[in-house]
């Protein structure tokens, strides 16, 4: 031991691209990192909330009128369970459609997530087709959050070891993640949903890294755009770093993800990756 005093936010640069939320906690020990994808590292399925809402509206209405409050009801669940795991939000769908009960015949969770993706996938897959085209790493590079790359890079190359979450489908997390060329940089800790096994959660996932890794706090990252994460990092006091970036631009300010994160906790928040040397200077030392 050194004897030096651990360094915490409060002793950082004013970055004006940093926000310090929780001045106290402590950094530069930063040993493993979790990251979740969509909206964090892709911007692929950036638009997602525009076919789950009116998908879900949809289906509660099954033709009818929308009743009054009804919209707001389920664009707010939406941006609370920005996170989970897409069958969970699908199992608040079917419990909705039967508590308005305005469907003759309603579906199965499952059956709403497969008519979900089927239509998520369509402008996925014309993403997906811009890919290498060229041969070219911008290529791929713009269907990431800006600067990302060059972090996770960072944090590989000294020594941090990189888990991927999603609560995406994880045929769907692999096929993307090779898209923007980052498998390699998590190797075998890739985990995307499975719909038969409820287990592979953010929350069991940072649990497990913490415990079999015999962690501190502070020798986690955790990094996400949604509340889901950010709360679950909490839960085990590991450094919660919100990402609230504007997804359509690939950086800048998402305000309603600045709050939503700033609610769950966030330790810190940035609104992309640009700075990414000095953002590693604030968890290696």
């Amino acid at each position: 031991m050194s004897g030096t005093p651990a360094l915490t936010a409060a002793d950082l640069p004013p970055y004006p691209w940093l926000e310090v939320v929780n001045p106290s906690v402590r950094l530069g020990q930063v040993r493993h990192a979790l990251f979740d994808f969509d909206g964090t590292i892709s911007v692929i399925r950036r638009g997602w909330k525009t076919i789950m809402i009116p998908m879900m509206v949809e289906m509660i209405c099954a033709g009818h009128p929308a009743p009054p409050g009804l919209e707001a009801e389920v664009a707010d669940y939406v941006d609370r369970s920005t996170g989970i795991l897409t069958i969970k939000q699908m199992r608040w769908l079917e419990e909705t459609v039967d508590r308005y009960g305005l469907a003759e015949q309603p579906l199965s969770a499952r059956e709403y997530k497969r008519i979900y993706n089927e239509r998520l996938l369509h402008p996925v897959r014309l993403r997906l087709a811009q890919v290498g085209r060229d041969g070219s790493q911008a290529v791929d590079d713009t269907l990431m959050i800006a600067g990302v790359r060059p972090f996770l890079q960072g944090l590989h190359d000294r020594g941090v070891v990189l888990y991927l979450a999603s609560g995406t489908d994880h045929v769907y997390v692999q096929e993307e993640a090779a898209a923007v060329g980052v498998t390699g940089l998590f190797g075998e800790h890739i985990y995307g949903a499975q719909d038969d096994d409820e287990s592979i959660t953010k929350e069991r996932i940072i649990q497990r890294i913490m415990d079999e890794r015999h962690l501190k706090g502070e020798e986690l990252l955790v990094v996400g755009d949604g509340p889901v994460e950010i709360l679950n990092a909490k839960a085990r006091d590991a450094i919660a770093l919100g990402v609230a970036a504007n997804e359509e631009q690939r950086q800048g300010l998402a305000p309603r993800k600045r709050e939503r994160l700033l609610a769950a906790g966030a330790d810190l928040i940035i609104t992309d990756f640009l700075h990414h040397d000095a953002l590693l200077s604030c968890f290696i030392s």
